[in-house]
């Protein structure tokens, strides 16, 4: 259950945009070191790449959750389990089915954390995850209305002594396959490398949710 990430600022992402159409690739700049972004959890605004209505990506900036189904213990839904957006996106209901269809989008992040549900090895830790030789990387996500959340799968070795699900991280090259019609091939992540860094957690209200 992804809860926790270290988002990329909007100005960021409009940066790297303007350098995609000058350049060709969408090169981000340099974050000034003593430029201090503060980690997102759900319910707060999340930046994020969007398809717009030209076909062309655009920034946006939803709030982290769906509201959850009446009768739900949670308050919000941010985790999307890709198994059973595929599922709905099939039968043509249910939560996930349009913004797996029609919603899906980018979320650049420098890292991303998950709490120990696996054999924890301290009270409160927590793992930070990060990609190898990478400032920056993608995790797939779908939005609808405002709201996003952020897509999980089946962990890999990397995270699967820590958690029983991961986000659906996207490598190089599978940005356009996540936003294109083979979005369902990308379900198995065993070939993602992460690295892991375990830390203490802190307290936080924004953690009270969970994810579906």
């Amino acid at each position: 259950m992804c809860h926790q990430i270290s988002p990329l600022l909007i100005a960021e992402l409009r940066a790297a945009l303007e350098n995609l159409q000058v350049e060709g690739r969408p090169r981000l700049p340099r974050r000034d070191p003593s430029t201090k972004v503060p980690d997102v959890f759900p319910g707060r605004q999340l930046p994020l790449f969007v398809v717009g209505e030209d076909g062309m990506l655009d920034v946006a900036e939803p709030v982290w959750g769906f509201d959850a189904p009446a009768g739900s213990r949670s308050r919000l839904v941010f985790n999307t389990r890709i198994e059973t957006a595929l599922s709905q996106a099939r039968s043509g209901s249910g939560l996930w089915a349009q913004p797996i269809t029609q919603g899906r989008c980018l979320v650049p992040v420098r890292a991303f954390y998950e709490s120990w549900t696996i054999s924890p090895p301290s009270r409160g830790a927590k793992v930070r995850f990060s990609m190898p030789g990478r400032r920056v990387f993608l995790l797939a996500g779908v939005c609808a209305q405002g709201r996003c959340s952020v897509v999980t799968t089946t962990p890999n070795a990397s995270v699967g002594a820590v958690h029983s699900r991961m986000p659906l991280v996207l490598g190089p090259g599978e940005s356009s396959i996540w936003l294109g019609p083979d979005y369902a091939s990308l379900v198995d992540r065993s070939a993602i490398l992460l690295d892991a860094r375990e830390e203490l957690a802190a307290r936080t209200d924004d953690q009270a949710s969970n994810g579906s």
